[in-house]
């Protein structure tokens, strides 16, 4: 089970005072929320000064995304994407369950400052589906609201496939241009945006005072230790040791970094700051705020191909692509941690990871690619010798199971007041995704 540690100072955070009981109306009323002191030009203004990032894991300036919705002009939709497609997270299902407010906040913010005139709540989580119901319920939104609920894959979160999804169609990816920013919902401009990102909007709105500390912290999912999955919020800078201290691993070998799309990072790249420049200048990404460390019992290939093999098990199969390099990709991890490797294996793995991103629907393919490539970079002489001999570490596991070794659980969060508290599932194994006709192979795959 996944527990919870609040962060030392309180004010202005996401996780709140109380983050294991769903927050009611009057509680986020009582804290400052659904208050009207900041226009929505004035809000813009504080997210530009505070370069407040989104949280779904490309981190791009809110503000920006926000403007580039508004100036569209016509009548734009705003969408809070709750779909968690990194197995490695649990922050987004938790938010919605435990301060669903926070997140209808920061909906209701975000549609004053781009003009929009329609919202929905996307979401796979049954029971963030009924707390955000009822939290409409207690307190009805300035404009309409509706609860879109979809399968629960790696893909479906993509901004495109959300689109697709709302207006009746498959959650799978789209070709691009247009994005949604441009065509989205209906045709009309919309803003798909992270709900954690929306819930910082409306910390923001409520404190402006405060926009700095509220745009330089964010929830993270910390896994792979000795103990249980952690969701906390820190702030950025922090070193990525110290957050492996904090999680009982002080001796980590490296980190799955940001959910599966940062890939890996050896020992001393834990030095670096958890910080999103810093990261992406090192070669890999904070992404959605799930980092699970690589104890000193567990090889970094076993890890690298149970992340390889969930990709290649959650590929949408449109894209030919995707299908054959996710899968060769994924078998070639298998076959390195299971010393059946050829010789070629590492330099097949390279050119992958070189010639592989970008050319997919989505950024499934790319993540895939990075596990590749970082594996490569992080433990270039592990890589030789797994192709050696057996790895006893690799031999011990079980062969790759990225959807039960990387899956993490949403941390229980009780019901409001007269309501029992419903223990959360444990981790298990997601809706596999649905089954489409496989496209042929681009000239050139593997």
């Amino acid at each position: 089970m996944t527990v919870i540690r609040l962060p030392a100072a309180q004010p202005g955070t996401v996780l709140g005072t109380a983050p294991d009981t769903a927050e009611s109306a009057d509680a986020y009323r009582a804290t400052g929320g659904y208050g009207g002191r900041t226009g929505p030009d004035e809000l813009l203004a504080h997210l530009t000064a505070s370069g407040l990032r989104g949280r779904g894991g490309a981190g791009f300036p809110t503000a920006v995304k926000l403007r580039s919705v508004r100036d569209r002009g016509g009548a734009p939709v705003v969408v809070a994407n709750g779909e968690e497609g990194e197995p490695g997270s649990a922050k987004d299902r938790w938010l919605l369950r435990a301060r669903p407010h926070l997140v209808l906040d920061g909906l209701a913010r975000a549609a004053e400052v781009t003009g929009a005139v329609r919202g929905f709540v996307y979401l796979s989580d049954p029971a963030a589906g009924e707390s955000v119901r009822r939290a409409l319920a207690e307190h009805p939104p300035p404009l309409p609201v509706e609860v879109v609920e979809t399968a629960h894959t790696y893909v479906a979160g993509e901004e495109t496939a959300v689109v697709r999804r709302i207006d009746g169609g498959p959650a799978l990816p789209a070709a691009k241009p247009p994005r949604p920013y441009e065509r989205g919902v209906g045709g009309a401009p919309t803003l798909v945006s992270n709900v954690e990102t929306l819930a910082r909007i409306a910390l923001t709105a409520a404190h402006p005072d405060l926009r700095y500390a509220v745009a330089r912290h964010t929830l993270v999912t910390l896994s792979g230790g000795p103990g249980a999955p952690v969701l906390t919020e820190v702030r950025y800078g922090i070193a990525l040791r110290a957050l492996a201290a904090r999680h009982g691993t002080p001796d980590a070998a490296g980190a799955l970094m940001g959910g599966l799309f940062g890939g890996l990072v050896d020992a001393p790249a834990l030095d670096l700051p958890l910080e999103p420049g810093a990261l992406t200048a090192a070669g890999t990404a904070l992404g959605c705020g799930a980092i699970r460390f690589l104890t000193p019992g567990c090889c970094p290939v076993t890890t690298a191909a149970d992340a390889a093999g969930h990709l290649a098990a959650e590929s949408a199969r449109q894209c030919g692509v995707c299908v054959s390099g996710t899968a060769a990709v994924g078998n070639a991890l298998a076959s390195l941690a299971g010393a059946t490797a050829g010789p070629d294996t590492a330099d097949s793995l390279h050119r992958w990871s070189q010639g592989l991103p970008g050319r997919g629907a989505c950024g499934l393919l790319d993540a895939a690619a990075a596990i590749a490539g970082s594996l490569l970079r992080s433990f270039p002489l592990l890589v030789r010798s797994h192709l050696a001999a057996p790895c006893p570490l690799c031999s011990a596991a079980e062969p790759a199971d990225g959807r039960r070794r990387l899956t993490v659980a949403v941390p229980e969060v009780a019901g409001p007041p007269g309501r029992t508290r419903v223990p959360a599932p444990a981790a298990a194994p997601r809706t596999p995704p649905p089954t489409y006709p496989a496209q042929p192979a681009l000239k050139g795959t593997p």
